[in-house]
C-alpha cells in the first residue's frame, strides 16, 4: 500500500529526549507508591523496589537501543518483533498494544487526569453521575478524561509538529516543576515524626490482614517485592514510545538510543528522589480510619493520592491544590505522548495489511489521522470499562510479555541477521540483557500467582489475538 504522503524529520535529540521522558512522567508516580506501601509496609523495602524498577527499566531501554539503530522504521517495536520471529509475533504485539497496552494506558492516564482535576474543580467528581445504564455509569471524571483524549488526538492530527510542541512545553514544565517538589520536599521542609517512625520500621516488612501488620520474611517478602512492582513498571512504561515514531527522528541510529539511555536515566532518578520525598513527608503505614492526613499516612492516601497527601503532609492545604495542578499538567502532557506515538505503530501494521486499511495513510499533515482517531475511540470506551488499578494490571501482564520478547530478539537477529549494520549494541550483551528477562520472568510469574483476577486476562488478550491474525491473514488472501 502506498502512502499519499511522507512522514516528515522533525523530531530531534532534545525532542526525542522530551518524548521518552514525557511519556514516562504521568500520573503513577504520584499514586501507586500508596498501594505498594500496603503490599511491602516497609520504606526500605518500597526503595528497594524502585531501585529494581529503575535499573530494569533503562537496561532494557539500553538493550532497545541496539534494536532501534538496526531498524529505524515506524512501529518500532512491533517492527523489531516481527523481524525477529514473524508477522504473527508483530501483530501479537500491534493487537494487545491496540486492545490494552497504548489505549489501555491512555484511559488510566486520562482517569487520573480527570480525579485530579476534581481535587481542584470538586465538580468532576467520581459521585456526580450523569447518567446509569446497568453497570455503566457516566461521571464528571468520564467526561474529563475523554475530553482530553479528544482533545489531544485533535491536536495530533495536525502535524508532528504541533504534537512536538505540545510534548516539549509540557514535559520539560513538569519535570522543572517536579524538580522544584523534590527539592522542597528534600531540603526545605520535612516532617520529624514522619521520618522518626519510617525509620523505627525501615525494612520491617509486612502485610495488612485483617487489620494487622503481618510481619514477611524470606521468599515472602521477594514475592511481595516483585507483586508490589506492578505499580513502580506501569509507571515506568512507555519509555519505548519513541520507537514508535522513528520515522519522524532525525539521524534515527543516533538520537533514538540516546534519547532512550538519557530519557529514562534521568526519569528513573527522579521517581527515587520523590520517593524519599513521600518518606519524609508521611508515615508509611498508616489508618484506612485515619481522620487527618498524617494518619491515613502513605498506605491510605485519599483515593491513593500520595503526591498531593506529602504536599498537605509537608505545606498544608494550600500547596496540595498547587500539587494537583501540576499533576494534571503531568497527566495531560504524559497522554500527548501516548496519543502521537501509538497511531505510528497501527500505521505500520495497516502496510503490512494487518490493521484496518485508512490507517496506513497519512493525511495532508503527513500523520496518521484515521489511526489516531481509532486509538481515541477504544481509549474513551475503556475510561468507562473499569478502574485505574484494573487497567494498570492488565497493562502491566501484557507489557512485561513483549518486553521479554524483544530483548530475547536481540539475542536471536543476532544469529539470523549476524552482518546488519549496529551502529550501537546492546550494553553488556549478553549478560545484561539476559539479567533483564530473568527478572521480568520472574516477575510474571509472581503475578500470575497473586494477581490472577487482572494478569490472566491480560494473558488471554494475547493470545485472542492469533484466531484474528489469522483470520486477518485469510481475509486478505481471499480478497488477492
Amino acid at each position: 500500500m502506498e502512502a499519499t504522503h511522507k512522514f516528515k524529520k522533525s523530531l530531534k535529540l532534545f525532542d526525542s529526549t522530551a518524548l521518552v521522558m514525557g511519556s514516562l512522567i504521568g500520573s503513577g508516580i504520584f499514586i501507586v507508591s500508596s498501594d505498594m506501601a500496603r503490599t511491602l509496609g516497609s520504606p526500605g523495602w518500597l526503595m528497594v523496589a524502585w531501585v529494581i524498577t529503575g535499573i530494569m527499566t533503562v537496561i532494557a531501554a539500553l538493550s532497545y537501543g541496539e534494536l532501534a539503530a538496526m531498524m529505524p522504521h515506524a512501529g518500532g517495536q512491533y517492527v523489531y518483533l516481527r523481524e525477529a520471529y514473524n508477522p504473527l509475533a508483530g501483530f501479537l504485539y500491534g493487537w494487545t498494544l491496540f486492545t490494552v497496552i497504548q489505549t489501555g494506558t491512555i484511559a488510566a492516564v486520562a482517569m487520573a487526569f480527570g480525579k485530579f482535576l476534581g481535587v481542584m474543580v470538586p465538580w468532576f467528581s467520581e459521585k456526580n453521575i450523569w447518567f446509569e445504564l446497568g453497570f455503566l455509569k457516566f461521571n464528571t471524571v468520564h467526561f474529563a478524561a475523554i475530553g482530553s483524549i479528544v482533545i489531544l488526538t485533535w491536536i495530533n492530527t495536525q502535524g508532528i509538529k504541533a504534537g512536538k510542541i505540545v510534548q516539549n512545553l509540557f514535559t520539560f514544565s513538569k519535570v522543572g516543576i517536579l524538580l522544584a517538589f523534590i527539592a522542597a520536599g528534600l531540603f526545605l521542609a520535612n516532617n520529624t515524626n514522619a521520618i522518626v517512625i519510617n525509620l523505627k520500621i525501615f525494612w520491617q516488612a509486612a502485610r495488612l490482614e485483617n487489620g494487622q501488620m503481618i510481619s514477611v520474611t524470606g521468599f515472602a517478602l521477594i514475592a511481595a517485592i516483585a507483586a508490589s512492582m506492578v505499580g513502580s513498571l506501569f509507571s515506568s512504561d512507555a519509555w519505548n514510545n519513541i520507537t514508535f515514531a522513528a520515522g519522524e527522528v532525525v539521524n534515527p541510529k543516533r538520537n533514538i538510543p540516546l534519547s532512550l539511555l538519557i530519557g529514562t536515566a534521568t526519569v528513573m532518578i527522579l521517581y527515587f528522589l520523590t520517593n524519599l520525598v513521600y518518606i519524609q513527608a508521611l508515615p508509611l503505614r498508616g489508618s484506612a480510619d485515619g481522620v487527618t492526613v498524617f494518619e491515613r499516612g502513605m498506605q491510605f492516601a485519599t483515593n491513593d493520592r500520595l503526591g498531593t497527601a506529602s504536599m498537605f503532609g509537608l505545606f498544608g492545604e494550600y500547596a496540595e491544590t498547587i500539587m494537583a495542578i501540576f499533576i494534571v499538567i503531568s497527566t495531560f502532557g504524559c497522554n500527548n505522548g501516548l496519543i502521537l506515538s501509538g497511531a505510528r505503530v497501527y500505521y505500520a501494521m495497516a502496510n503490512n495489511g494487518l490493521f484496518f486499511r485508512k490507517a496506513g495513510v497519512l493525511n495532508s499533515r503527513s500523520v496518521p489521522a484515521f489511526g489516531l482517531i481509532s486509538q481515541s475511540v477504544w481509549a474513551s470506551l475503556l475510561c468507562l470499562s473499569g478502574t485505574y488499578g484494573n487497567l494498570l494490571d492488565y497493562v502491566v501482564f501484557a507489557v512485561l510479555i513483549f518486553y521479554v520478547m524483544t530483548i530475547l530478539g536481540i539475542f536471536i537477529l543476532r544469529v539470523k541477521q549476524p552482518d546488519a549494520d549496529r551502529p550501537y549494541k546492546a550494553f553488556g550483551y549478553p549478560v545484561i540483557p539476559a539479567i533483564y528477562v530473568l527478572a521480568a520472568l520472574f516477575i510474571m510469574v509472581i503475578l500470575l500467582i497473586y494477581k490472577p483476577m487482572y494478569t490472566w486476562p491480560g494473558l488471554i488478550i494475547v493470545l485472542i489475538g492469533i484466531p484474528v491474525y489469522f483470520l486477518r491473514k485469510r481475509s486478505l488472501d481471499i480478497k488477492s
